[in-house]
C-alpha cells in the first residue's frame, strides 16, 4: 500500500494586453510557499499554461523525486480552456500552446496523479494577486 500525498496548488497567469507583458502566480497554501514573476510578453493562455509548469517543476523541487511518485497534485486554475485542455475535453489547436501541454502532459509523469480543476476566478485571488504584483514591480 503506497502511502499518498495531497498537495494542491493555485496557479494564475496573466497578460496586460493580449499579447502584452506577462507574469505568472502559484500558490502553495499548505506549504505556505507563494511566487510571482515575470515571464515577458506573451498571451494570456501561454501564461496560464507557463503557470502550471512552473507549478509542476516547483512542487518536484519542494517535495523531491520519491515523495512526488506517492504525491497527488490538485492544480486549481481559473482558465477554463487550459484545464479542459488539460482534461482532454478540448483539442489544443493553437501551435504556440502544443508545446506547453506536452510539456505539461511529461511533467505530470512525476507525480502518482495530477488532478486539473477549474475553479471561479473568485477563488483564485492570492495567485491572481501574485501575477499583478510582478506585473505591477515592473512599472516602478
Amino acid at each position: 500500500m503506497t502511502n499518498k500525498n495531497k498537495i494542491i496548488i493555485y496557479t494564475d497567469g496573466g497578460a496586460r494586453g493580449n499579447p502584452g507583458p506577462a507574469a505568472i502566480g502559484v500558490s502553495f497554501p499548505d506549504l505556505e510557499k507563494h511566487y510571482g514573476e515575470e515571464i515577458g510578453v506573451t498571451t494570456n493562455n501561454v501564461a496560464e499554461y507557463t503557470a502550471i509548469i512552473f507549478a509542476l517543476k516547483k512542487a518536484r523541487q519542494l517535495l523531491g523525486s520519491a515523495t512526488c511518485k506517492t504525491s497527488v497534485v490538485e492544480i486549481r486554475s481559473d482558465s477554463e480552456l487550459v484545464i479542459k485542455q488539460m482534461n482532454g475535453m478540448y483539442k489544443v489547436k493553437d501551435e504556440d500552446m502544443k508545446p506547453l501541454f506536452i510539456e505539461v502532459w511529461n511533467l505530470k509523469q512525476d507525480f502518482l496523479e495530477v488532478i486539473f480543476t477549474h475553479i471561479v476566478r473568485e477563488k483564485n485571488k492570492v495567485a491572481d494577486g501574485l501575477v499583478n504584483r510582478a506585473l505591477d514591480a515592473r512599472l516602478v
